[in-house]
């Protein structure tokens, strides 16, 4: 009850998502309520269901419609995510059949010392993207932004650069522009 009025959980909102959301955005959503942040930087942040009680959760439903696609998606949920974007670009690479990216990923210094969060990093590969949303546009983000990237390439990290643009040529267009840059690094995969 919220004010004296019944309200469904997160989970079960999820779960009635799954119903009518393509699996691309039932995953984002998953995405979004399993998020949380253990970083070196800014407030560390919860979940609004974990990830653990998440599956819990949908393991004790039957029959229920959306529970197909609520588990499907489930496996293929992350926690770490920070926008909708950057899980649609995960996805978009999953899908293509490339090296696993983890999420929210440290970048770490010859020191052991953080020096940055990646949005998305194959370690192997030691390629990161980043997502520049709108708040990378005003010139103070694009100095941290500038100082970021240079600490990547002399960490000896390649960093792809992706925004809504990017996301609106598709997903081929994503998949493409990755893979050219593992495949500059060894990359020989499908």
């Amino acid at each position: 009850m919220i004010h004296g009025v019944r309200a469904t959980s997160a989970a079960r909102t999820w779960l009635d998502l799954a119903t009518i959301l393509p699996l691309l955005d039932v995953i984002v959503a998953g995405d979004f309520l399993v998020s949380c942040h253990r970083r070196s930087f800014g407030k560390w942040t919860k979940p609004l269901v974990s990830l653990e009680e998440l599956g819990t959760f949908l393991r004790r439903q039957r029959s229920v419609p959306g529970l197909v696609s609520a588990r499907s998606a489930y496996g293929r949920l992350r926690v770490g995510s920070d926008s909708p974007p950057e899980t649609k670009v995960r996805v978009i690479l999953e899908d293509a059949g490339l090296p696993r990216f983890s999420v929210d990923y440290p970048i770490i210094t010859a020191d052991g010392e953080v020096a940055q969060w990646a949005d998305l990093a194959n370690e192997e590969f030691r390629v990161m993207i980043e997502y520049d949303g709108a708040h990378h546009l005003t010139p103070e983000q694009q100095f941290r932004d500038m100082q970021r990237d240079a600490m990547a390439v002399e960490l000896g990290w390649i960093q792809i650069r992706l925004n809504q643009l990017d996301l609106r040529q598709g997903p081929q267009w994503i998949a493409v522009k990755v893979r050219r840059v593992l495949e500059r690094r060894g990359y020989t995969g499908p």
